[in-house]
């Protein structure tokens, strides 16, 4: 008879806490002074632990590094999954790019993160992003050419109306610095930025 797998250890409420605790005070770090520059010791004074707590969680310094940008991309990708083919076409991209600007606004030093590991090579993620994000796209890029077909949505590259929500949504975290010299952070930027985006986007995927 095969072995049974021994059964993975569900983690304790304790070890979730300390795992987000210790990957929200690596964003922190990382944000400011860039892998490189970041040590794991910064990273434990500033969630509060001792270094070897820290490493209980994480061996490395790359094991934080690589978990927070899992940790974003699941986040951001989960939007993506959510596409549905038996939905309406205009109403699913544009809750798509709402909640893509969403996640930008609420949580703009991940999205620098992730922008910073893109402009090295990727080096950390690289296989990730050409396996398990390329299967996605090309998924999610097929349900869209399924609404092309069918006459619901205007002719053009799935693949390239995905960059461009992804472009045009995470702009206002990877260059927010730019955008508020130009505006000034008026009142209710965030909310002019989506609507903006909702209109030229979805605007221009309805059928000609």
């Amino acid at each position: 008879m095969p072995k049974a797998r021994p059964a993975i250890p569900r983690k304790t409420r304790i070890q979730t806490q300390n795992e987000e605790l210790i990957l929200a005070a690596a964003l922190e770090v990382f944000s400011v002074h860039g892998f490189r520059g970041s040590t794991v010791d910064q990273i434990a004074r500033t969630c509060g632990l001792s270094k070897p707590n820290l490493l209980y969680y994480f061996r490395r310094k790359e094991d934080i590094y690589v978990a927070l940008l899992e940790h974003t991309l699941s986040d951001w990708l989960e939007p993506l999954r959510a596409l549905d083919a038996a939905g309406d076409p205009l109403e699913e991209l544009s809750r798509y790019i709402r909640v893509k600007i969403r996640l930008s606004r609420d949580n703009p030093k991940a999205s620098r993160l992730f922008a910073n590991e893109i402009l090295h090579g990727a080096p950390m993620i690289g296989k990730f992003l050409k396996g398990p994000l390329k299967d996605l796209v090309d998924e999610k890029a097929a349900i869209i050419a399924g609404w092309i077909g069918e006459g619901r949505l205007a002719a053009l590259d799935p693949h390239h109306l995905i960059f461009a929500i992804w472009a045009t949504t995470q702009h206002y975290a990877d260059f927010d610095v730019q955008v508020n010299a130009v505006l000034g952070s008026p009142q209710g930027l965030m909310a002019t930025a989506e609507n903006t985006l909702i209109t030229l986007l979805v605007d221009g995927l309805r059928p000609r």
